[in-house]
């Protein structure tokens, strides 16, 4: 594994120098070759999902390991999204004049080398290698054995991509065997930076075993808050959409918090639509009288992702009981508020410290192609170095840049010049 990561590395200094024609080419050569082998790539998703079903997997993995037409469909429109883009390596974010003559710029460059290991999302493969290609980051790639056929079927296509296009052979690499993955956690000489995307217990063990910076979510519990003025209408669209249009996502709504005074507006209402989506509901001691059906919620519900049509209800007194709630249950990944009152909008959206905050939609929005970042690599509801969904800004570091003419510290330390700090 060492000896295959440091040709990665070795690969991805090459890469990092490319042109943004030549990247933007592999990426079209990705799309053709998808078209291409696109019956080949399908038929292996029915054969892993065959197979996962007599494995007896769970139905919110099954349907993150579905690759079909309209998977293929959003995956391409995110790359032709990612040719579009600017050249995100070698933007001048600062051009300051130290003094006459020597100047300083920061200026973007990619990470490096990036491994993403992933379970049983083979668009995630698709995704997180065209961005890395777009960033100039090589990137080690190791998806869940549910997906092995799909991922290689997939890989296949991209890497001949790579090949046609005259880019370096190990810009990407495939792993497969699960033992890789204890062996990957130990180049951290060779990678940069580890972007994990699965469960909450995965996420945690990839952090705790190794020295290599981690960027990711470890749990997707998400809110939506409705406040004390509301649409009534508009509310129970959104909340139907961040409850059921793809249950197993990260983002979608895990808790409804529902402010004391918009009950009476909101029920029936939400009991029926409820009712209409196949929605289960826990629900708190307070409000479990206003469901047909409803299961008494306890601590653990709260904290629960649940990944399928599920949801928590709770009433609060208060907007800063929601806030304390959301801050203290949730995972500061998507928290969303719904109201007619500006003001309390701005309230909420200051004081939930998740990556993303939201008025009047549904949290099932926080997703890199959604916000027209042409695709992500995942979520992050860290602080450093990137948060929310991570396109390709977040996979970019910065370096600066001196340019000087003979010019040496011992003229400013012995006062025979000054620095004037001039922003260009």
């Amino acid at each position: 594994m060492k000896e295959l990561a440091k040709k990665v590395k070795a690969d991805s200094f090459l890469l990092m120098a490319s042109s943004n024609e030549i990247r933007n080419k592999c990426l079209k050569n990705i799309i053709e070759n998808l078209n291409k082998d696109k019956e080949h790539i399908l038929a292996e998703n029915r054969r892993d999902i065959e197979n996962a079903r007599l494995e007896n997997i769970p139905d919110s993995i099954l349907s993150r390991l579905l690759f079909d037409t309209h998977k293929m469909d959003t995956v391409t429109a995110g790359i032709k999204d990612l040719i579009k883009m600017p050249d995100p390596i070698g933007k001048i974010t600062l051009k300051r004049e130290l003094d006459k003559g020597l100047v300083l710029t920061r200026t973007t460059t990619p990470i490096g080398v990036i491994g993403v290991i992933f379970e049983a999302r083979p668009d995630a493969l698709v995704q997180i290698a065209s961005l890395c290609i777009k960033s100039g980051n090589a990137a080690i790639l190791k998806g869940g054995s549910e997906a092995l056929l799909t991922n290689r079927a997939l890989f296949e296509s991209i890497k001949r991509a790579v090949k046609e296009s005259n880019l370096p052979e190990n810009i990407l690499v495939q792993l497969e065997a699960r033992s890789d993955v204890g062996e990957l956690l130990s180049c951290c000489e060779y990678v940069d930076l580890l972007i994990p995307r699965g469960s909450n217990s995965f996420v945690k063990y990839i952090m705790d075993n190794t020295s290599i910076p981690v960027m990711g979510h470890a749990d997707g519990i998400c809110h939506t808050y409705i406040d004390e003025e509301f649409d009534l209408d508009k509310s129970i669209r959104i909340l139907v959409d961040a409850k059921t249009q793809y249950p197993s996502a990260c983002n979608t709504t895990e808790t409804l918090l529902i402010h004391k005074n918009a009950v009476a507006g909101l029920f029936p209402s939400l009991n029926t639509a409820f009712k209409s989506a196949k929605i289960k509901v826990f629900a708190h001691e307070n409000i479990i009288d206003k469901f047909d059906n409803a299961v008494l919620a306890t601590d653990k519900s709260f904290h629960t992702e649940y990944l399928e049509k599920t949801v928590n209800v709770k009433t609060v007194d208060s907007i800063d009981e929601a806030i304390n709630h959301i801050n203290t249950y949730g995972s500061h990944h998507t928290d969303a508020i719904l109201t007619n009152i500006d003001s309390n909008a701005d309230y909420f959206m200051n004081r939930v410290d998740s990556a993303n905050v939201y008025k009047n939609c549904s949290t099932r929005f926080a997703d890199g192609f959604r916000y027209g970042f042409g695709a992500e690599v995942g979520i992050s509801t860290g602080k450093l170095h990137a948060r929310g969904p991570v396109g390709l800004e977040g996979l970019c570091t910065y370096k600066y840049k001196l340019y000087g003419n003979g010019d040496i510290v011992a003229d400013y330390a012995e006062g025979k010049k000054e620095f004037h700090f001039k922003d260009l």
